[in-house]
């Protein structure tokens, strides 16, 4: 499940990984708290937000993955208790393994606050007793895409090789106009294209994704400095994730 808090932000933090994850077989959610519908120069915000939900849909389509769009309004995105067990219900409802979203360190208001939500939804999701009617869930990993706008103390932890479904995502994010230019001064499509290039060859493959993790989930446990043990990716960072080493 990949949370963002406009249309758009799932697919750059994780469009490659979720091509590549449903292709072999997985299954992959983008939720989307806002539209963004506030984001057009000249369309009214109720024009745009039509415009942005085709365009959601399509794009979630273009890498086989499901779509919900929640009713918050662009700008307007608020971290309380309602929001975050609406979002909480969700996971429980889903029942994702992993549950990505925004890191914390950004300039954009909505995408500070979607992290803080996500971050309370996911435990409050796992608390039995707050619906005792519905069965609550734990969600096994929590990371945080790389997005420019989310660059403030943004340290990449994990590295996922998304070459085999680099071109499928380019052309998913062909289904936002933001994204085929016009509306924005910002390259966004030829940034996020130049972005997996670069963190490709800092890990050597092709292209590549970078998530951060938790400080919690940064620790390591050995028995001795001396023995070999395998890491696992939840908490070791610079790990390098093949598509063809499990989900």
């Amino acid at each position: 499940m990949v949370i963002g808090a406009h249309a758009g932000d799932c697919e750059v933090m994780t469009g490659s990984v979720v091509a590549q994850h449903t292709a072999a077989g997985g299954e992959a959610l983008y939720v989307h708290l806002t539209l963004g519908e506030r984001g057009h120069p000249s369309l009214p915000s109720d024009a745009y937000a039509a415009q942005k939900r085709e365009e959601a849909n399509a794009a979630a389509e273009a890498v086989g993955a499901a779509v919900r769009i929640l009713p918050y309004r662009d700008g307007d995105l608020m971290g309380d208790r309602a929001t975050k067990e609406a979002v909480a219900e969700i996971i429980r409802d889903e029942r994702p393994d992993i549950v990505i979203t925004h890191w914390s360190g950004s300039f954009h208001r909505d995408h500070a606050t979607c992290h803080e939500i996500v971050c309370d939804a996911v435990f409050y999701a796992g608390l039995a007793d707050l619906w005792p009617d519905r069965r609550n869930h734990l969600v096994s990993a929590l990371y945080f895409g790389e997005n420019w706008e989310d660059a403030r103390g943004y340290r990449p932890d994990l590295y996922v090789d998304t070459t085999e479904g680099h071109e499928r995502w380019l052309r998913s994010l062909e289904a936002y106009e933001l994204f085929r230019g016009g509306l924005s001064s910002f390259a966004y499509a030829r940034y996020y294209s130049a972005l997996a290039v670069v963190r490709g060859a800092e890990c050597g493959c092709a292209y590549a994704k970078t998530f951060a993790v938790p400080d919690e989930a940064r620790r390591v446990v050995v028995r001795g400095l001396d023995r070999e043990i395998p890491l696992p990716v939840t908490t070791a960072a610079s790990i390098v994730v093949h598509p063809s080493e499990g989900r």
